[in-house]
């Protein structure tokens, strides 16, 4: 089986991603769409526990690497100046993504002849609830929830990943780390956040930096403070290592299900409005995203793109840009040569308020159900409606499906009634993973694309790093 870890991590994501298609397809056309469906919702669960996994290393992910980010940067200071400049790139590629979203929707015109009659109404609930409600949430939210719980997968899971950690841990120590302290400390403060795995991140990167700001001040850049979680978030990230082994796997088995349930006629369905969102996505890619690597750092984008394959197929495959974090990590560090100072800060901030993909979808969909219902919009609706897809797309949930749930708000804007919203919402929701897939993969290059920014301002990049791995 070496060959098999031999290849890159993203040719073997794209292997699964491909044969999952293949084989979902082949499932529904051999077995019928029910016993397909039912083989398929069993092939399902690898990738269900791979999602798993990865939400439950989430917490002790960001606390390790966002404290180790703040105490490596060696002065408060300077993470007022890395805050501010990250804030405001997030802030500007939002604004491109809503001009170009609107465009699309403008030159598609993909609701135009659409006919949602035979659309079931669904009611927009608070899955994803917005910023504020939130804020407000964090206050009574119980961090233990699903360990509490006793739902039997969840402890399984949590139980797997502690021995990962105490593995990684006993490694180093094999490794002639002299550091047994530390390695069994980071084990209890790796468990400890895996149980609290329901916690909210905004907390968690809000603590996070508090901690790191207090540390500095207490114990310099030269304690045992930065040391430790220098070692920690190092250790964090190889047991992130562990779990995107399963990638290929876990891919093949939830694109197996989405193809083999929701059917390519899906795209027949609705083509126009997938292909307003796909060549959007791929624009503001290129165009922003690359403009701002090859024209404002001078750097080869090719390598940028390059350098983040793995984060991005794994995002298309995961639709959530939480699930991607740590691969987006690994690969910002690894590949790209940024300083993990910077890798640790941004990332993080970027997977909560980052939604460039969001904002271009909702100015999208939002166009489609004007053209859909007849609704005449005046040059000030395209106006507030890239505004209203800016704000709510801003700590929206960085889960499958979040931002259709924030569609009413921008929708109020023209005064769509709740029943077109709904029936908008029912003729979308189907298939609305295979957009999201597509749109999570531009958060995710948004993000890298931003730390990468940062970290070349910063005086943090390697750009030997960057520059000299071969495109492959």
């Amino acid at each position: 089986m070496a060959w098999w870890f031999e290849i890159k991590l993203w040719k073997r994501v794209f292997l699964g991603l491909a044969l999952g298609v293949v084989f979902g397809l082949a499932v529904t056309q051999t077995m019928g769409a029910e016993a397909g469906g039912k083989l398929l919702t069993d092939v399902r669960v690898v990738g269900d526990i791979f999602i798993g996994l990865i939400r439950l290393v989430i917490i002790p992910l960001i606390f390790m690497t966002l404290v180790a980010g703040v105490l490596a940067l060696g002065d408060p200071a300077k993470l007022g100046t890395i805050g501010l400049k990250t804030i405001l790139l997030y802030l500007l590629t939002t604004f491109f993504a809503n001009i170009i979203g609107l465009t699309m929707g403008t030159i598609f015109r993909p609701g135009a002849g659409v006919d949602l009659g035979g659309a079931e109404p669904r009611q927009v609930t608070a899955e994803a609830a917005g910023f504020w409600d939130r804020i407000v949430g964090m206050v009574t939210k119980n961090p233990f929830e699903q360990v509490f719980s006793g739902d039997p997968m969840t402890l399984i899971l949590t139980a797997v990943l502690i021995a990962i950690a105490i593995i990684v841990a006993l490694r180093s120590l094999g490794a002639h780390e002299k550091k047994p302290l530390s390695a069994w400390v980071f084990v209890g403060l790796f468990a400890l956040g895996v149980t609290m795995s329901s916690g909210d991140i905004l907390v968690v990167i809000f603590t996070s930096i508090v901690l790191g700001i207090i540390l500095l001040f207490v114990g310099g850049v030269d304690g045992p403070a930065p040391r430790f979680f220098s070692y920690a978030s190092d250790k964090v990230l190889g047991v992130t290592q562990w779990i995107m082994e399963l990638a290929p796997f876990g891919v093949f088995a939830l694109i197996a299900w989405v193809v083999g349930t929701r059917g390519v006629e899906t795209f027949t369905a609705i083509f126009w409005l997938v292909i307003a969102v796909y060549l959007g996505c791929f624009l503001h890619m290129a165009i922003v995203y690359g403009g701002i690597i090859k024209l404002i750092l001078r750097l080869p984008f090719i390598n940028f793109f390059r350098g983040i394959l793995d984060a991005q197929m794994v995002a298309y495959s995961t639709s959530s840009s939480s699930a991607t974090l740590p691969v987006t990590i690994s690969n910002v560090r690894e590949n790209l040569g940024v300083h993990k100072s910077v890798a640790g800060s941004v990332l993080p901030l970027g997977a909560t308020i980052n939604m460039d993909g969001t904002a271009l979808y909702l100015g999208i969909v939002a166009l489609f159900t004007a053209q859909a219902f007849g609704y005449a919009l005046e040059p000030q609706h395209y106006i507030l409606i890239a505004v209203t897809a800016a704000l709510v797309s801003i700590g929206a949930a960085g889960i499958p499906s979040a931002s259709l749930f924030l569609l009413a708000t921008v929708l109020e804007v023209f005064d769509v009634t709740p029943e077109h919203t709904a029936l908008v919402v029912g003729f979308i929701f189907p298939f609305d993973r295979l957009l999201d897939m597509m749109r999570t993969v531009v958060n995710v290059t948004g993000d890298a694309a931003v730390a990468t920014t940062v970290a070349k301002w910063e005086g943090e990049l390697d750009e030997d790093v960057f520059k000299s791995r071969a495109v492959q």
